[in-house]
């Protein structure tokens, strides 16, 4: 199910005011506000939440883990959630902590996506290093990837983490650079590619800061079909630059303009601010590609329970695309 509302917000150049608005001529509609929602993920279910936690299904393993935006009760059995395999304990209010296990489940383990084979991991950090909320994005990635004609796709994926949309990417048929400023998390993201069977894609790992190497590619005159940003809210890069969301996104969205192709192209921004609104970088994205028309879309990624149908937001995201 795909839920939307409408919102006041201005139309980009190239989209198409609605005659039964009830507007008039004074101003156009507003787009909607979409709900990008992750299910029939074959080997994720979000099996219940409630409390502050969320349990979870990756493969055969089950885990119990943080989940501020979680504030209503659990619809299960207290048992069955004692029986996760994994259960995460937070230090302070980051993501940082340690996994309590029982039952000895195994340190990594595959979960198959779109028939690839990623690697999942209990580690110091609340994740499993697959992000399930971002299906959504790459099927949306992976059918424009597919709809380029007449030259190879380029994709750029900036705070590419362990790399399973740059995996699916090159498995689409695009020549990815991936740029991550942590060495563990491009060992992970090789690791992926090495279990997808795809060692000779076209993958360039790139350990930098994604602000620095954006701007030295921008000043060489290089263009990609696609750009992808998960940016963190705050973080730092491998020479120890500082990362501020709030303050550092727009110039680098700025950036990210000079490297869109400047004919059919796409940009897909995730972010996990949570005193955000997708409001905000919905309007930041508009004002920066307003010269280039095309359509632009925000919204929240989303998971559905598999009792309920609940839905548990994770994330803000803002899509673009431009069809030349």
């Amino acid at each position: 199910m795909r839920c939307s509302f409408s919102l006041k917000m201005p139309l980009m150049r190239g989209e198409t005011a609605d005659p039964h608005s009830g507007e008039g001529d004074a101003l156009p509609p507003f787009p909607a506000i979409h709900l990008a929602v992750t299910e029939n993920l074959p080997e994720y279910t979000l099996l219940d939440s409630g409390h502050g936690r969320k349990l979870e299904r990756f493969g055969r393993v089950t885990v119990d883990r943080p989940e501020p935006q979680a504030l209503w009760s659990p619809r299960l059995e207290a048992t069955l959630w004692q029986g996760a395999d994994g259960f995460f304990e937070s230090a302070g209010d980051g993501e940082k902590g340690r996994w309590r296990l029982q039952g000895a489940p195994p340190e990594s383990w595959p979960m198959v996506i779109d028939g690839l084979p990623m690697t999942c991991r209990f580690g110091s950090f609340c994740h499993l290093g697959i992000f399930p909320e971002q299906y959504p994005h790459w099927q949306w990635m992976i059918r424009r990837i597919r709809g380029l004609g007449g030259q190879k796709p380029r994709l750029l994926n900036l705070f590419g983490h362990t790399g399973v949309a740059s995996v699916l990417a090159a498995a689409a048929g695009a020549e990815v650079t991936h740029v991550e400023a942590s060495r563990q998390a491009i060992a992970w993201a090789r690791l992926n590619q090495s279990s997808a069977g795809l060692e000779k894609a076209p993958i360039r790992w790139i350990l930098e800061d994604a602000r620095a190497f954006a701007a030295r590619e921008a000043r060489r005159g290089r263009t990609y079909h696609g750009l992808m940003l998960d940016p963190p809210k705050f973080g730092r890069g491998p020479g120890g630059e500082v990362w501020h969301l709030f303050q550092d996104l727009p110039d680098l969205l700025r950036t990210s303009e000079r490297l869109l192709e400047p004919g059919e192209a796409f940009l897909i921004l995730t972010t996990y601010a949570v005193r955000a609104s997708c409001l905000s970088f919905d309007a930041l994205v508009r004002e920066i590609l307003a010269g280039r028309g095309g359509h632009c879309e925000s919204g929240e990624l989303v998971v559905r329970e598999a009792q309920g149908g609940r839905a548990l937001s994770t994330s803000l995201f803002t899509r673009w695309e431009s069809h030349g």
